[in-house]
């Protein structure tokens, strides 16, 4: 692990996850740039001194020379160190999962594709609420036709613990997801917009080909935005809509999907993730619960226990990790080409949140103006 040393949250979700199901061992990290720090960590995780390293640098070089060094790199630092670190463990030869974005700019997003793409190692991106079982119910819902074509994609995610400027107040995390030389060009949007398109896409499988943003700094003196609406045209004619804030009071972590179609309609939120509301076409509203007989095979797979019992955010984190892990075990014995596309979310679509995220800020920029977010990779 690269980051994520003692007291911080998504180092403490990322070890939680990955321990959830047995499939990893923690044995090396550099936890902080600071090293006493790291070291002290790395003594509080119950890992060996000498693999508690000052530096990212410093754990690769050491773990190559290791017969038993790492094989896998969880990167849970800021935005700005993502793509410099994720590259150095390619490099490396090691299989790498990375909180998003991928990077601060779409360029070096595309040269981190790129290298990743030419390393032959595997590449996960934590778009966490892929993970949970309903989203996969909702996505087979729509591969199967259930909805008839998609016509309209509603999706929100409302915070409100940035409806202060803890950014001027000591409050770490606030500090540098509004500071720009460490989360980039994009506040809100990258660092929860992101989720929400994510989600969409997810779901429906359609690519946006269309865009127009308004992103607003409503805390006065905030320097990047903490509020973005988002109007979405898709490849096959439908139309959505995004709403992100930080700084809607009242809201803790309300990430909503609702997608509609020619013959019926779904909705789920994150904070009732074991409910999902299906609506045929002039029938009434079912509540599909997780665990019940009638969930697709993705969705069963994804689930650990009986219905009733809740399941919620660690355990669809734990279900990246765990695809992560089946696919590294395929790589050992037959390479990547057998893994199969799409049991996480990958590189590509880390980098399609950057387009996003950059076509965005490009149409906000402008006035607020329509804008191509193509879906296609470059060649």
């Amino acid at each position: 692990m690269v980051g994520g040393g003692d007291g911080a949250f998504i180092g403490a979700v990322h070890r939680m996850a990955a321990r959830l199901d047995g499939g990893y061992r923690l044995v090396a990290g550099a936890f902080s740039s600071d090293a006493e720090r790291s070291r002290a960590s790395g003594d509080a995780f119950g890992i060996d001194a000498t693999r508690a390293y000052a530096s990212w640098q410093a754990m690769l070089s050491a773990e190559r020379a290791r017969g038993d060094g790492i094989e896998a790199v969880a990167i849970v630092t800021p935005n700005h160190l993502h793509a410099r670190i994720a590259r150095d463990c390619l490099d490396a030869g090691l299989h790498v999962l990375c909180d998003k974005p991928l990077a601060t700019t779409l360029d070096d997003a595309h040269a981190l594709a790129q290298a990743a793409r030419a390393a032959g190692c595997l590449f996960g991106v934590t778009y966490t609420y892929s993970g949970y079982p309903l989203v996969r119910h909702a996505r087979d819902l729509v591969a199967t036709g259930a909805l008839g074509e998609i016509r309209s994609v509603q999706v929100r995610y409302a915070q409100d613990w940035l409806s202060e400027p803890l950014e001027t107040a000591g409050n770490k995390q606030a500090a540098w997801r509004c500071d720009p030389a460490l989360a980039g060009a994009g506040g809100c949007i990258a660092d929860i917009g992101t989720h929400a398109y994510h989600l969409a896409r997810f779901v429906t499988g359609l690519v946006p080909n269309a865009l127009l943003a308004d992103l607003a700094s409503l805390v006065p003196g905030r320097r990047l935005d903490d509020n973005a609406h988002v109007l979405l045209r898709f490849e096959n004619g439908a139309r959505g809509m995004l709403w992100a804030s930080q700084t809607a009071i009242g809201n803790a972590n309300n990430l909503e999907l609702a997608v509609y179609g020619s013959r019926g309609g779904l909705n789920w939120r994150q904070e009732t993730p074991d409910e999902l509301w299906f609506t045929p076409l002039g029938d009434s509203t079912r509540v599909i619960r997780r665990g019940d007989a009638s969930m697709s095979e993705a969705a069963a797979a994804a689930t650990r226990i009986p219905a009733g019992h809740p399941e919620g955010y660690l355990e669809a984190f734990a279900n990246l990790y765990g695809d992560f892990a089946g696919a590294i075990r395929v790589h050992r014995t037959h390479g990547r080409c057998a893994v199969q596309v799409g049991a996480f979310p990958t590189i590509e679509d880390g980098l399609e949140g950057m387009r996003f995220v950059h076509t965005a800020l490009a149409s906000s920029h402008a006035g607020g103006v329509w804008l191509p977010l193509h879906g296609g990779m470059p060649e």
